[in-house]
């Protein structure tokens, strides 16, 4: 028999993780997973076979089935939020269908009060998740609930879910007004009189039954610290709701205080302080961990965006994560919010053309909703690369996005990236007027032209080639209209394989997009940090350009025919690695290149001076030495600073170094333990490929062991591995027990071993 819960009437929101111990069905085969789950990372790719094709990495994709039960809780309402299904969810309990959800990137809420046993019984959810029609999305999605789900129980008079709104409209050194918008829902089946006390504000509001109230109230911060990527200070506002006296609910919203504005005079103006956009772009998946969105990989990633010297990241092409918001907030890291990739015309034949008029206003406000408290967001974005861009009635898609983003927030701009393949670009203008900043992807060429026939557009570089990072950053300098550049990508990532890669004559030629795409790859290596987390030259090299206090570095080009005819593709940059072990090119030219804002290099081989070359903007900002290679120590000065490469001898040694020692016992904190192969100085050997085998005991499991090697097809989530550059990446994740976890690499080398906690 199926009833609603009665409650006590002291129940507030209680919000508990949903995560642990689901039955998941996939091809027959019955398991229990925790989650964040993605079935395609542990089946691995499938070159040139599976389902979702060279956009999506050649994973299968397919169909699958999570069960749980749960007891009923004693709550006037019950409900499950998805953080994020990919994609085609239906949700059903005790055998009835209680929701669904199409969309793979948006959060998602179910009422499962109705379909619950009113006794405290076993009730059985069951989500159906079906990812089988592919392809459906350019790059890797993954496969089922790879985000969190939570189980709320709250009284029928309550906040609403994302019902507090806190903006800040005036701010001065001395004082900033802040006000807070408050959502009452009432789901009971009667009127009711509440108040809602924020601060000293107490607000009487009364609710219909069924309905929805906001009330307003001001606040006052006297002498505010405002929010910046450098000073990411974080305010709360905590909002209680009250009946007949009595506290029933409350709520605390995260805001910062800052003020920002965008034009052509001044560009983009943060705290009364003119800032260059540095951005990246980055997809959704956490590289060896697929789409499995644990919060420690969304912290790391925004971590690795930070400290690679970006200050903004473009979430392409979909929602991010509530985690990785919160990560920009508390690290500060500017953010556009983007919501889609493509519009009505399909760019494959299952993406979200099939049901964007019945979905689009539903998923904008998901996101605007969750999203808008975040001081790190200063921009949605509505779309990218639209392939319906020539016909007018673009526009009017366009004005309807806007028009649902400004339901529920008018406080920043509105972006959309557009491109041209054709190079007929001036018929955007109708489509640009509609935004508030204009995105260009790869069309910065564009930006004189455009200022002259539209002095008052602002623009941001929405995506760019690596390789043109100086170019970018001149334009950005000298140009006020011109925002900033935003470059593709931050991060290696998985599926549009083999977008950046670098190959050798006799390999398949072309780009990824080439009939038949590129089988032999899963992934793209465009980002500026592979997917353990090295950083890659051209990384230093972008960082120096836009951060004049970057530390001086130095890089070696691979020498061409050195391992063959170096070939590069649109997106990659010459194959370049901090590294003077190149055995067998001995007395032939190698390419060394340095990095600085320094007027002057000096470069030494063993101590003796190779050479000296200024520096400046007309170099460039690089020093780049011609060296007859020989076995030895390089080592670059410049001012009081040097940077030196050492040639390295043979692998005797793994080195394992974890980013945290120390977990905590919730079965949801992640180390990530990078692995090296050192000779017996401790230099990294560069070249050396050493099949390596984990094991992981005690209080916490081995959840992936992988390369950066996107050629790869040993499952992310084996336990086996190749290193590939001299490196690997192993990921270990906690059990819900403390105590002490053992880890040991076996491979040709001596056993390697490492002790962490979890607490």
């Amino acid at each position: 028999m199926l009833a609603i819960v009665v409650a006590t009437a002291s129940a507030q929101t209680q919000r508990q993780l949903f995560d642990f111990g689901w039955q998941f069905t996939h091809n027959g085969k019955t398991q229990t997973v925790d989650l964040p789950h993605d079935w395609d990372i542990f089946e691995g790719p499938n070159s040139g076979k599976g389902a979702t094709g060279t956009g999506g990495g050649w994973f299968k994709a397919g169909k699958g089935e999570y069960r749980k039960t749960f007891k009923t809780p004693d709550s006037e309402l019950v409900k499950l939020h998805f953080e994020g299904v990919y994609q085609k969810a239906e949700v059903y309990v005790n055998g009835q269908k209680a929701g669904q959800h199409h969309y793979g990137y948006t959060p998602f809420t179910v009422d499962v009060t109705p379909y619950l046993y009113k006794e405290k019984r076993e009730n059985e959810v069951v989500v159906k998740v079906d990812n089988s029609e592919q392809p459906n999305c350019r790059w890797y999605s993954g496969s089922g609930i790879y985000r969190h789900v939570w189980l709320e129980t709250m009284p029928a008079l309550h906040i609403a879910e994302n019902g507090v709104f806190v903006t800040t409209p005036e701010v001065s050194a001395d004082k900033a007004l802040v006000l807070v918008d408050v959502t009452v829902q009432n789901e009971s089946q009667a009127d009711r009189n509440a108040t809602v006390v924020v601060g000293g504000a107490h607000l009487m509001v009364a609710v219909k039954a069924g309905e929805s109230k906001t009330v307003t109230t001001t606040l006052y911060v006297n002498n505010p610290r405002l929010w910046s990527p450098e000073n990411p200070t974080l305010y709360e506002a905590k909002v209680k709701l009250k009946e007949a006296g009595n506290v029933i609910d409350n709520a605390t919203a995260k805001y910062g205080i800052r003020t920002f504005s965008f034009d052509a005079e001044n560009g983009f103006v943060l705290n009364g302080q003119k800032v260059l956009i540095n951005g990246a772009c980055v997809h959704h998946d956490d590289g060896v961990l697929g789409a499995m969105a644990f919060d420690a990989a969304e912290i790391r990633k925004v971590c690795q965006m930070k400290e690679a010297g970006f200050n903004l990241i473009r979430t392409s092409h979909n929602p991010t994560t509530r985690a990785f918001l919160d990560a920009c907030d508390s690290i500060g890291m500017l953010v556009i919010d983007e919501a889609f990739d493509g519009w009505r015309t399909q760019k494959n034949p299952y993406d979200y053309s099939t049901v964007i008029d019945s979905c689009f206003r539903e998923d904008i406000h998901a996101m605007v909703l969750r999203d808008r408290n975040h001081p790190c967001v200063i921009s949605w974005s509505i779309g990218n690369e639209v392939i319906e861009r020539k016909d007018i009635r673009v526009v009017y898609t366009a004005r309807q996005m806007k028009k649902a983003i400004h339901e529920h927030d008018k406080t920043r701009p509105v972006t959309e990236a557009l491109c041209a393949w054709d190079r007929d670009w001036e018929i955007y203008d109708p489509h640009a007027e509609v935004l508030d900043v204009v995105g260009y992807n790869y069309m910065i060429f564009k930006h004189a032209s455009d200022h002259e026939r539209d002095p008052k557009r602002v623009l941001w570089q929405t995506e760019s080639y690596p390789r043109d990072a100086f170019r970018n950053w001149t334009v950005s300098h000298d140009f006020p209209y011109v925002v900033g550049d935003i470059v593709w990508t931050g991060l290696d990532y998985l599926g549009e394989s083999g977008i950046g890669r670098n190959y050798y004559k006799g390999e398949r030629e072309g780009e990824s997009w080439i009939e038949g795409g590129q089988p032999e790859w899963h992934g793209a290596p465009c980002g500026d940090v592979d997917i353990t987390g090295w950083r890659k030259p051209i990384s230093h090299y972008r960082e120096m350009l836009w951060n004049q206090d970057t530390p001086l570095y130095m890089a070696v080009r691979e020498p061409n025919n050195y391992h063959g005819d170096i070939k590069t593709t649109m997106w990659s940059v010459w194959p370049t690695w901090e590294s003077w072990t190149w055995p067998g090119w001995e007395g032939k030219p190698v390419e060394v290149e340095v990095y600085t804002h320094q007027p002057e290099v000096k470069l030494y081989l063993d101590d003796q001076l190779v050479g000296t070359k200024q520096v400046s903007r007309d170099t460039e900002f690089k020093a780049v030495f011609t060296v007859p290679y020989k076995a030895g120590t390089l080592r670059a000065e410049a001012s009081s600073e040097s940077v030196t490469l050492r040639t390295a001898g043979e692998p005797v040694r793994l080195r394992l170094t974890p980013d945290h020692p120390v977990m905590a016992a919730n079965g949801q904190s992640l180390t990530f333990v990078t692995v090296e192969v050192l000779d017996k100085q401790g230099t990294p050997v560069p070249e050396v490929a050493i099949d390596c085998e984990a094991t992981v005991k005690g209080a916490g499991t081995l959840l992936a062991f992988a390369s950066a090697d996107l050629k790869d097809t040993e499952p992310y989530t084996s336990p086996r591995v190749k290193t590939w550059k001299g490196r690997a990446l192993l990921v270990i994740r906690s059990t819900q027990k403390k105590g002490s976890v053992s880890v040991t690499i076996k491979s040709a080398l001596p056993t390697a071993s490492l002790s962490l906690k979890s607490k």
